[in-house]
């Protein structure tokens, strides 16, 4: 090869720069890396001062031809962005302009500055090529500019063959984030659910009125994963999402009610309230759903109207006077405590269930203001004895902290276990209330129960321990109970470990998919001592039926 002479170079390019001969020139620049640093210097020097025009397509030549030198020769790539940024007409011209072959750095450059002038464009690319990279490229930097013209060439690529475009137009379409866009993504989801919860996320993040409405809408969906995801983002979201969750009180869907009732009181937002007494005034038949309702209204704060709580204390299902008790607990006010007083006092079969529901419900602010009464310390001494030794405990302590020494005493009296160590029985639920209900039923019907908030959690004490059963909720954040059940099934198996979902979830793809995982039997709540322990009966021996009050 012939030895060049850098000299000449430098004078050829000056020469090619004043007569605009771009062909010349790019000849003297494929001859870069074939000369020193000096030579190199000089010869982007000369470049540098040439016409924009004349200059972008040179530098992205060089750029695209000796990718390795702009780490050396930083100044290749700042020069070109300068020119495109100070000259954007240049931007739009080189990427129409058929000459130059990687258009990289201008489809970039496009996106960077939000270029919407640039759309037309980079649509015209698209359509130019069928390289999946630079469809991906051009699908990217469409969506940082963010120009609703580009909706509709965004959305053919939802449909594509290769699944990386279609992620990346999801992506793109969201950063576009108009009504219009979210319809798109809207009208894409059903068919794929890894798809479905990009575009949930994407909701999420924009929050529109389309985006509320869809992420309000997965709440009815079949998939149990779906269902968590969009509760969490709602949750997440908070009062914003509030006002589209409360016209789904107008609703009759059970499932979506109790989705509902769930999310409103964990965003704990008192506009929630009103809504939510006004569902519990058209006492719903679902046992389920006034459940949620007051376990909702726990989490609120009823400055005033409080007093009509009480009624939950009254329901024929016990899950239900509970979540009644602790919303009354978290609203006490001195009505509510002459109220269940009188509910009380006459020490019927009504009061009797009452007091039973209130020592097993932990509620300090109501047991407090009743411990004083002759009738409600006979009536509390029949079941305290005998509930699970924390509760017990924990009222003693109560009432000893309070001056009520010679009630703890009567107390404290405990309940004979005869030596035996009872047999445990694992319960798993993300509300807390229900928890309760578990360690006092299973206590009841003579087990010991171990009680985990958090799948994970329970999956760790399960590596080392194996109790006689597990009871799983189905809807739970993180670890879903068909989630928790795969995971179980890995250590035990279903003859080893017994697995019974307890959901309020009536949607057969659900119980299908349990089934699947390797649940053994699904109950629907609300449980109470006999369904439990007919249930738990087909699986594991039961402990012989005591006396216990009822």
């Amino acid at each position: 090869m012939a030895e060049l002479n850098e000299q000449h170079m430098v004078e050829e390019i000056k020469t090619n720069i004043e007569t605009g001969d771009s062909l010349k020139a790019r000849l003297v620049l494929d001859h870069l890396d074939r000369v020193d640093a000096k030579t190199k210097n000089r010869l982007l020097y000369e470049l540098s001062r040439a016409d924009a025009g004349f200059a972008v397509p040179l530098f992205n030549h060089v750029l695209s031809t000796f990718p390795g030198m702009v780490k050396e020769f930083p100044v290749i790539r700042e020069t070109l962005i300068s020119h495109l940024i100070a000259y954007p007409d240049l931007l739009i011209d080189a990427l129409r302009n058929p000459v130059i072959q990687d258009k990289t750095i201008m489809i970039e450059t496009a996106g960077e500055l939000k270029f919407e002038e640039a759309t037309p464009a980079l649509i015209e690319l698209l359509a130019d090529t069928d390289n999946s990279q630079l469809l991906k490229k051009i699908i990217e930097n469409l969506g940082l500019i963010g120009d609703p013209q580009s909706v509709n060439t965004l959305t053919d690529y939802l449909y594509s063959a290769d699944r990386d475009l279609i992620i990346t137009a999801i992506h793109a379409l969201g950063q576009v984030g108009t009504q219009t866009a979210m319809h798109r993504l809207a009208e894409r989801m059903g068919t794929d659910n890894e798809l479905d919860l990009i575009i949930l996320g994407i909701f999420a993040d924009v929050q529109d009125h389309v985006s509320l409405e869809k992420l309000n809408d997965t709440l009815r969906s079949h998939h149990a994963h779906m269902r968590i995801y969009a509760k969490d983002e709602l949750i997440r979201i908070g009062v914003k999402s509030v006002p589209v969750l409360i016209e789904n009180l107008r609703e009759e869907d059970g499932d979506l009610l109790i989705h509902t009732l769930n999310v409103l009181g964990d965003i704990g937002d008192e506009s929630a309230i009103k809504p939510i007494r006004k569902l519990l005034d058209g006492e719903p038949n679902n046992a389920n759903v006034r459940f949620a309702a007051y376990e909702a209204l726990a989490m609120l704060p009823l400055r005033k109207g409080a007093y009509t709580l009480a009624a939950g204390l009254t329901d024929k299902e016990d899950h239900v006077c509970v979540a009644a008790a602790r919303a009354i607990d978290r609203n006490f006010n001195e009505i509510l405590a002459a109220g269940i007083k009188n509910m009380i006092r006459n020490k019927d079969d009504q009061a009797r269930h009452i007091v039973k529901i209130i020592t097993n419900a932990q509620v300090d602010n109501i047991f407090l203001s009743l411990a004083p009464e002759d009738y409600f310390q006979d009536l509390a001494l029949i079941y305290l004895p005998h509930t699970h030794k924390d509760s017990r405990d924990h009222y003693i302590g109560l009432l000893e902290k309070n001056g009520f020494s010679a009630f703890a005493a009567k107390a404290s009296g405990g309940e004979l276990e005869n030596g035996a160590e009872r047999v445990k029985v694992c319960a798993v639920d993300d509300s807390r209330m229900i928890l309760n209900i578990y360690k006092a039923t299973l206590h009841e019907l003579g087990f010991e129960p171990v009680l985990f908030e958090f799948p994970a959690g329970a999956l760790k004490w399960l590596e080392k321990e194996k109790p006689a059963l597990l009871l799983t909720d189905l809807n739970m954040p993180e670890i879903s109970g068909i989630q928790l059940t795969e995971g179980i099934r890995k250590l035990y198996s279903a003859d080893e470990l017994p697995v019974i979902m307890v959901t309020t979830q009536s949607d057969s793809q659900d119980h299908d998919a349990a089934e699947v995982a390797g649940v053994n039997d699904i109950l629907i709540k609300p449980f109470n001592p006999d369904t439990l322990r007919a249930s738990m009966g087909q699986f594991i021996s039961l402990p012989q039926e005591k006396t216990t009050p009822a």
